[in-house]
């Protein structure tokens, strides 16, 4: 079995050789990645641990052309300055990957600088996007063995592009001082995420398309369901009806944080697979499993705070998942990318016994 009937067989709940063996879609914090390279020689590049291939792209949906980094003010400790999104923020100038940056600006005020952000920035221009070949690009993946997946990444969701547009107190407010200027927002982006779908679907095939919210904290969502599925899911409804109706298969959501009250709205919204399940907040994979059914597939969901302890935790966590792996529709991973306090060797040990596991 390839990788590529594997991977649909999981989802369909089939019978295959086994589970799909896959490290989460980024693996580790920058800065994980550059200790485990001098602990173990580990280059996610390389795939050390013989995962299954998969083809992923989660860059072309993102503000083009990019704003210029431009360097506001600096210290010793600290950097602020324009990101590639046009968000003005402050970072710890060690490690920035390690926490969350200080947003001291976001890129749109006002509608009129919405409208503009729109027209410059989030065109459908696939030879920009993707490059000049871009037809010919596409093309290799036809005939292929192994999954061929598009992220939409932090520009493919309806509060998660909103967010990065005008800030998250702003957005949670304006759904009561300018509902009409949110579903403006939220209606050019299903439309400019339908018009790349399009033209790629013109070429080849997708597997799995994904959307990315991150919309929920410790302790639940950052808006309610029912604004939720009054707002987002005619517009995910759009883009799923789209796709679906054009050859894709699957359909994922990427939000951390505790979300079982939203996945209902997705599930109505069509789709299929929401990732990662962090335990820390209170999702566990099984317990989703029993409550949604099979209807709803799960990625990660391995807590990863596991593996800064010892084989003994490792072993237990993948037991914990072992009857997920047999029953289908899950592809184990972590709950989200490993931080610097795992060291090289925990993870080696986790990612052989996972394999095992399968």
């Amino acid at each position: 079995m390839n990788d590529l009937e594997r991977f649909h067989a999981t989802l369909n709940y089939a019978p295959r050789d086994r589970a799909p063996f896959h490290e989460f879609f980024w693996p580790t914090w920058p800065e994980t990645e550059e200790l485990w390279a001098r602990e173990g020689g580990y280059r996610p590049a390389d795939n050390p641990f013989g995962c299954d291939r998969w083809v992923f792209h989660f860059n072309w949906f993102f503000p083009d052309p990019p704003f210029a980094r431009e360097i506001v003010e600096e210290d010793d400790e600290h950097i602020t300055y324009v990101d590639p999104q046009g968000i003005l923020q402050k970072e710890f100038k060690r490690n920035p990957a390690s926490s969350m940056p200080l947003f001291v600006r976001f890129p749109v005020e006002t509608r009129e600088d919405f409208r503009r952000f729109w027209k410059e920035r989030m065109q459908p221009d696939l030879a920009s996007r993707i490059g000049p070949d871009w037809r010919a690009a596409l093309r290799v993946h036809r005939g292929r063995d192994y999954p061929f997946v598009v992220l939409a990444d932090r520009w493919g969701g309806f509060f998660g592009s909103l967010r990065n547009l005008v800030g998250v107190e702003k957005l949670c407010t304006l759904f009561y001082d300018d509902p009409a200027w949110v579903e403006e927002m939220m209606d050019a982006d299903a439309d400019f995420l339908i018009c790349m779908l399009g033209r790629i679907l013109e070429e080849t095939s997708i597997d799995l398309f994904g959307f990315w919210e991150d919309m929920g904290y410790k302790a639940g969502p950052l808006i309610s369901p029912a604004m939720v599925r009054k707002y987002m899911l005619p517009r995910y409804r759009r883009v799923v009806d789209f796709a679906r109706a054009r050859g894709v298969k699957w359909f994922c959501l990427d939000s951390d944080g505790k979300v079982d009250s939203l996945v209902p709205v997705w599930m109505d919204a069509g789709i299929d697979i929401v990732y990662p399940w962090e335990v820390q907040a209170g999702m566990d994979a099984c317990e989703v499993r029993k409550r949604f059914g099979r209807e709803l597939r799960l990625f990660g969901g391995v807590d990863k705070r596991a593996l800064t302890k010892g084989k003994k935790e490792i072993d237990a966590e993948i037991a914990c998942r072992k009857p997920l792996i047999d029953d289908g529709g899950y592809i184990p991973m972590l709950d989200h990318s490993a931080p610097p306090d795992i060291p090289f060797t925990n993870y080696r040990y986790f990612m052989e016994r996972l394999r095992e596991a399968l």
